[in-house]
């Protein structure tokens, strides 16, 4: 179905830092457009250790804090478009089932730039399930605010797609298992399409989805 009333942007940070999750904004200041949905879905997984721009561990700086700025920056536009238009706002973090797996001792904020006791996969789920955590925060004080704004976060499945180019072993093994356990593009972007744009979820907020269901 197609609707020209309906306009859609994407902001794709090259590297994640401060700077480029500013650019990135900048553009909907700028035209002082409306927003009523945010997808935050750029993310990277089982890199070697490497640290970013602002010399943050890279999967944190990528697949949380960016995610986390741009929304903090586009946050006040949404409101502006619910108070405008009286459409509610949604904010959908694509996180992981790999959320489970993260490091044995739990969040250690102060070791995460610790090349000594990192690990690839324990770094991807720290940054996942920290996708949660902000969209069950960042709901939370939606709520007490009083804005018709909601945050959840989803699983979309597994897609055999660039995100596992730094681990060919796991990408031979889940070619293989492909044919039972993975699903085309189109099948991954139902739960997101679904959380963002179904008006069965109007005013829900704080959730985990997996396979458009509240997990």
């Amino acid at each position: 179905m197609h609707n020209d009333s309906i306009k859609t942007s994407f902001l794709t940070r090259i590297e994640p830092s401060y700077s480029n999750s500013i650019t990135a904004a900048t553009p909907i200041h700028q035209q002082d457009l409306p927003l009523n949905i945010l997808i935050n879905n750029a993310g990277i997984m089982a890199t070697p250790f490497k640290l970013s721009q602002d010399n943050i561990e890279l999967h944190f700086a990528t697949n949380h804090l960016g995610h986390f700025l741009l929304a903090d920056l586009l946050l006040e536009t949404m409101k502006s478009t619910l108070r405008e238009r009286k459409t509610e706002g949604r904010i959908v973090n694509v996180s992981s089932l790999g959320h489970r797996y993260g490091y044995r001792e739990g969040f250690c904020f102060d070791k995460i730039n610790d090349e000594s006791r990192y690990h690839r996969y324990y770094a991807y789920a720290q940054s996942k399930i920290s996708n949660i955590l902000h969209a069950n925060e960042l709901t939370r004080r939606l709520k007490e605010e009083g804005a018709e704004v909601t945050a959840n976060s989803l699983y979309p499945g597994t897609i055999l797609r660039n995100l596992m180019r730094y681990d060919a072993f796991l990408k031979c093994i889940l070619k293989v298992l492909g044919i039972f356990i993975s699903k085309t593009v189109q099948q991954g972007a139902a739960t997101t399409c679904f959380v963002a744009l179904h008006p069965q979820l109007k005013g829900v907020g704080g959730e985990y989805f997996v396979d458009c269901n509240i997990a």
